[in-house]
């Protein structure tokens, strides 16, 4: 058969490839559907450059707007390497006839692993007794044991979590496992049900929860909703924790809390904006913990995106896109 017979193999191009693989996974399956051009990251004025030639484009964070898409006539497909897609002008790309392809469900275990890695933290302060005995304190200690502060047990205290998908549903079977009663506040109650969950309004949640776990996806309906109301309502020595994302609390409100210590404290692994500012208005607060949005990236998770997003390249090539989301 003549070269000019065979079938030109599909031009691939990650824009962003670091946060899913910082060296640890391999692309070779994917690289094993086409030609693949990988790069770790990619600013907003190097995109239309080295995506001109993409007939497959595959994204986590960067930019896909209408303005781009006009510039790049050979594309067909946009898989972006996370859930969220806000970064894609999904209804340009389908006026194109683009189909926007994402992944759904590789972090469930990984993100509430870390939202009890948060919490047990927060209530051990294992960190602050790490630092106490590597300074001497224990050695110096006329006792077998000391204390820089009260811990409390989780049995018995309640959960409440705000989101009740497949996320704050794995949330919800932890804090049981731990004999935390749990409540929670989701738009489908019914469909969602677990037993043991009681379902109640967001005010009930905030004012009657020792721990607040948000899970909930951002919208314009929720956006900073955590605000100084909310915020209010809790229990003075309660923690807030957020996994989901920065939007869904007003930080400027949250900060005053922390300032006022009017509730115990707040544990974050997502900011409004990230990266955020140096001077960011919630670093250097004791009573606030912040991880840079690690809580999805565990080995595993990552591993199972990497199969969901070659699935995905896979499946549009053989004519049945999935997971699409501007259909």
């Amino acid at each position: 058969m003549s070269g000019a017979n065979l079938k030109k193999r599909p031009e691939i191009v990650v824009t962003d490839g670091f946060t899913l693989n910082p060296g640890d996974l391999s692309w070779r399956k994917l690289q094993s559907l086409g030609h693949v051009e990988l790069y770790e990251h990619t600013l907003a004025g190097e995109m239309a450059g080295r995506t001109a030639s993409a007939s497959i484009l595959i994204v986590n964070k960067t930019q896909v707007n209408a303005g781009l898409l006009a510039q790049l006539p050979l594309l067909e497909c946009i898989c972006v390497s996370a859930t969220g897609y806000n970064n894609v002008d999904i209804a340009a790309a389908k006026s194109r006839g683009i189909p926007v392809c994402n992944a759904v469900g590789y972090g469930t275990d990984s993100v509430a692993q870390h939202v009890f890695a948060l919490l047990l933290g927060w209530q051990n302060k294992v960190h602050a007794y790490q630092n106490s005995v590597a300074a001497g304190d224990w050695a110096r200690s006329r006792d077998f044991c000391y204390y820089l502060h009260s811990t409390r047990e989780l049995a018995g205290q309640t959960m409440g979590i705000y989101g009740f998908g497949r996320i704050g549903q794995k949330v919800a079977v932890i804090a049981q496992a731990f004999g935390m009663n749990v409540l929670a506040c989701h738009k489908h109650p019914e469909r969602d049900a677990l037993p043991g969950v009681q379902f109640v309004d967001i005010e009930t949640l905030f004012a009657q929860s020792d721990v607040i776990s948000l899970h909930a996806p951002l919208s314009p309906e929720n956006e900073a909703i955590v605000n100084k109301n909310l915020l209010g309502l809790m229990k003075p020595g309660a923690l807030l924790i957020n996994t989901g994302r920065g939007g869904l609390i007003n930080e400027a409100d949250l900060r005053e809390a922390l300032l006022q210590r009017s509730i115990g404290g707040a544990a974050l692994d997502v900011l409004a904006k990230e990266p955020p500012t140096e001077n960011h208005l919630l670093f250097g607060l004791d009573n606030c913990l912040i991880t840079p949005h690690i809580a999805w990236a565990s080995l595993e998770a990552r591993e199972r995106l990497m199969e969901i997003t070659v699935d995905n390249v896979r499946a549009f090539l053989a004519g049945t896109p999935q997971n699409v989301v501007n259909a």
